[in-house]
């Protein structure tokens, strides 16, 4: 558990700074489509565009928690790294997924801290969404040939 008593407004900042990375990954996930080249662009087009869906809900879900508790869902988007490289697309959304996690994980115990077990339960089935995006890119990453 974390050092000092968590606030609402604590777990709002936080809800916020995940949304924008929901953002960030959906904006990502878009344009990696859009630029992919190669002998696997087919595949990774289309494993790019598919990810877009889960990450709408994930936005959805934080939106509409940050709504419920009083707050207002962020507009930011922070920035990432555009590449035409796929195997560099696929270390950029394997090194976001890590990040994601972690922050979701610490938002769970926020969540619990403050006895919101809707929360908690939205949380940690997020987490296990992003733990299988996680396992699908370092799995595409190993021996990778191009």
């Amino acid at each position: 558990m974390s050092q000092k008593p968590i606030t609402l407004q604590t777990l709002l900042e936080g809800l916020n700074r995940d949304l924008a990375h929901e953002f960030q990954a959906i904006m990502m996930y878009r344009l990696y489509a859009s630029l992919v080249t190669g002998p696997m662009r087919s595949e990774l087009r289309e494993f790019f565009s598919g990810e877009i869906t889960e990450e709408l809900g994930h936005a959805q879900v934080l939106a509409d928690k940050i709504a419920a508790l009083g707050g207002t869902p962020t507009t930011t988007v922070p920035p990432f790294e555009l590449t035409r490289d796929p195997k560099r697309m696929l270390e950029n959304v394997l090194q976001a997924e890590r990040e994601t996690i972690e922050r979701y994980k610490e938002r769970r115990l926020q969540a619990q801290e403050l006895g919101d077990i809707a929360l908690v339960v939205q949380l940690e089935n997020i987490i296990a969404e992003e733990q299988v995006h996680h396992d699908e890119v370092r799995q595409m990453l190993e021996n990778w040939p191009y």
